[in-house]
């Protein structure tokens, strides 16, 4: 993912300007440090915001205010989405696109597209307050300028040959299933029409004919 981004990824959330893209990673996992959630259709992802630094001989970050400043008066990440968010009410400019990778597990994070921020709250969680952000999935067959400019970074169903190549490799082009070497597909391990990406190998893996059908039959 650094590759790909082109920057070290340290935190959980970058935000850049149109148009450009900032990035969001969404580790689903139990007693996971944030309330990250995507809406039952897929289509909508509540993103919290992150909290204060944690720093030596003061209470866990969880006992303040998630913060819209740094010390220095400078933003935080939170700051910058929440200046876009009030400039975006004011007509000012369009809304931010950002990538989100969600956690599948440990070592492996998947695309889940480029989705647009819409709205934000800073809203009472317990003793302290939290910024929530509202995000919309992105259409990017709109004309909208700032979408097209961004048009090379839509995600396909259809899986790379690049990436054909190298999953064939890995799986020893056997079902990773049964080790069957007949009628094989190039599967999506987390399905695309629930967000998983066709660009990356982890999420995708070598199934026979047979497998391949047995695991579309359970997908709702």
């Amino acid at each position: 993912m650094c590759s790909r981004q082109g920057m070290a990824l340290q935190r959980g959330m970058y935000f850049k300007s149109p148009p450009g893209h900032g990035i969001i990673f969404m580790p689903h996992r139990p007693n996971a440090p944030y309330a990250d959630a995507l809406s039952s259709d897929g289509t909508g992802l509540l993103y919290e915001g992150h909290d204060v630094r944690r720093t030596q001989g003061t209470p866990g970050p969880k006992a303040f205010d998630q913060p819209r400043f740094e010390m220095d008066g400078k933003p935080t990440q939170n700051g910058l989405f929440a200046v876009w968010v009030d400039d975006l009410r004011r007509g000012k400019v369009l809304p931010a696109i950002f990538r989100v990778y969600g956690k599948m597990r440990p070592g492996v994070w998947i695309d889940r597209g480029l989705w647009l921020l819409k709205d934000y709250g800073h809203c009472k969680k317990g003793r302290r307050k939290v910024f929530r952000f509202r995000l919309a999935q992105a259409d990017f067959n709109s004309s909208t300028p700032h979408e097209s400019a961004s048009a090379d970074l839509k995600a396909s169903r259809q899986i790379p040959s690049r990436i054909k190549q190298a999953v064939y490799k890995r799986d020893k082009g056997r079902c990773v299933i049964c080790g069957g070497a007949d009628q094989l597909h190039f599967d999506h391990d987390f399905p695309f029409s629930k967000g998983g990406t066709s660009i990356l190998p982890e999420n995708v893996r070598v199934l026979c004919a047979r497998h391949n059908l047995a695991k579309s039959a359970t997908i709702d």
